[in-house]
């Protein structure tokens, strides 16, 4: 269920709570009404994923052989 005031949670709890979410929608017993509730909650916290995803790689640092922390870069 869709929370009703913003919780912070890590990416982690995050993806916890989406695989409550999907278990849910699994029900055979779960109502139309329930399932449209929890798939907008799904769609919310895959958003919150992505921008969770999204700040860690801009994060993301290569510790170089000398000891000095650089930008991470892709290699492609």
């Amino acid at each position: 269920m869709a929370d009703s005031k913003k919780k912070t949670r890590s990416l982690e709890e995050t993806f916890d709570r989406l695989e409550e979410v999907i278990g849910s929608m699994e029900d055979e017993d779960i109502t139309l009404e329930k399932s449209f509730e929890l798939y907008e909650e799904g769609v919310h916290l895959l958003s919150d994923c992505n921008d969770k995803i999204d700040a860690i790689e801009k994060k993301v640092l290569e510790l170089s052989g000398d000891g000095s922390l650089s930008e991470f870069e892709e290699e492609e």
